[in-house]
């Protein structure tokens, strides 16, 4: 990128000095004494005037990341999106709740770990507050087993059932795979002859596949992910900042009021 703004910089410095010199012939008929005089010109310019190059940069990072907010807000900021209404997610807290919270975990992330009593904290504070959870699985094999077993399960736990489940996998120490989301579904009495059968329903993939999908659209590179009020928000942020984030959803419709 670095390299392209160079480029593009020195294209720009040249047609600037082919008007100069009079002419707006293509760099192509230039002589080779005036290919050379523009060169020097453009380096030596360029040496004394670093910042040129600095400044550039600034202005394209911002503009990139301008870009990149308002291809999210084609997401985020449209209510009927997969984002808040596919039926391949999680639904717990307050499902008329006035602030939505989506958040992207992995079941094998340490930092989705200590950030569950952050949002435990968040819905039991907050008794208008839905929240949406998505199984984004793309840190280990593992991770996928256990998204496939815990999408299966909604079938047979929803609400707060399905929330405590969350959590005690979500707890567990170690590596996480298909044998510790079995095995804390057993624990809590689920019926697993359907939860196999349900386990092999091609809309359990297909809401995996979604989900990537849907992350990819929106730039998400790790977990955990939020999206708060048509913001995204990368990483475990802590409670304080989701909840003024929610506290703003719930005044204004956005993150930032």
């Amino acid at each position: 990128m670095k390299l392209q703004l160079v480029r593009s910089t020195l294209a720009l410095f040249a047609a600037g000095l082919a008007l100069a010199y009079g002419s707006a012939a293509p760099a192509a008929e230039f002589s080779a004494q005036q290919k050379a005089a523009i060169e020097a010109i453009i380096k030596d310019y360029l040496i004394k005037n670093p910042e040129i190059l600095r400044d550039a940069m600034v202005e394209l990072d911002r503009r990139q990341k301008e870009q990149e907010k308002q291809a999210q807000l084609t997401i985020t900021g449209d209510p009927s999106s997969k984002l808040y209404t596919s039926a391949h997610q999680a639904i717990i807290g307050n499902p008329q709740g006035t602030a939505t919270l989506v958040e992207f975990f992995d079941y094998n992330c340490g930092y989705c770990k200590r950030a569950l009593a952050d949002l435990a904290n968040l819905m039991k504070n907050d008794a208008n507050l839905k929240v949406i959870l998505k199984d984004y699985p793309i840190l280990t094999p593992g991770s996928i087993e256990a998204a496939q077993v815990a999408s299966a399960l909604r079938n047979q736990f929803q609400g707060e059932k399905f929330w405590e489940y969350h959590q005690k996998l979500l707890s567990t120490r170690g590596p996480v795979g298909k044998d510790q989301a079995l095995e804390v579904a057993r624990d809590m009495g689920a019926d697993m002859d359907k939860l196999a059968k349900d386990m092999k329903d091609p809309a359990v993939q297909a809401g995996i596949d979604e989900t990537l999908q849907m992350a990819s659209a929106l730039n998400l590179n790790g977990t955990p992910s939020y999206v708060v009020g048509e913001d995204v928000v990368i990483g475990a942020v802590g409670y304080a900042e989701l909840k003024t984030r929610v506290d703003n959803a719930h005044k204004c419709g956005k993150a930032t009021c």
